[in-house]
């Protein structure tokens, strides 16, 4: 499935190694597959914001990165969400769960954290996590724990080809 009204756009600082991709997100039965045009390969600071256009509130944000990329988790990269208060990454740092917060309908979430990519075309894809309306407080934190240590289940894919514009 390809998305027709899920704008994204991005700009790529090369000067500074900095992507910034903002856009929207209207689907809750898929998660988001995000490829991106970067100028050359390396280690890329990126800034994103998604502003949530379903109508379910998102309480965790998941982001798995390709085979040819990776995040960095050194003392230097910066992860971190303003929505979020806590973070997890795996130990080959190929997924980052964001989590201890809240997104509602129609507000916008940041999220900042660093990757590693061998190619140009870097692609990873989102999931969002949003409580079931008739799990209890205590099912719903339940589950969210199983989610950030297991990872969220795919689901079918809304593929976006995000333009980028290079400055720098």
């Amino acid at each position: 499935m390809r998305a027709k009204d899920i704008q994204m756009a991005g700009v790529a600082d090369l000067r500074r190694r900095v992507l910034m991709i903002s856009g929207a997100i209207d689907t809750t039965d898929h998660d988001v597959s995000v490829t991106v045009n970067l100028p050359e390969p390396g280690r890329w600071q990126v800034i994103k914001s998604e502003t949530n256009l379903t109508e379910q509130t998102w309480v965790a944000m998941q982001v798995v990165m390709d085979e040819e990329s990776t995040f960095v988790n050194d003392p230097e990269s910066l992860v971190m969400s303003r929505q979020f208060s806590k973070s997890f990454m795996t130990p080959d740092q190929r997924r980052l769960t964001f989590y201890g917060g809240e997104v509602r309908p129609g507000e916008a979430v940041l999220k900042v954290y660093e990757m590693e990519t061998t190619g140009r075309k870097p692609a990873y894809s989102y999931s969002r996590y949003s409580p079931i309306a008739t799990d209890s407080l205590e099912k719903s934190e339940q589950t969210l724990e199983e989610l950030v240590a297991n990872g969220m289940a795919r689901r079918p894919m809304v593929e976006v080809v995000v333009p980028v514009t290079v400055i720098g």
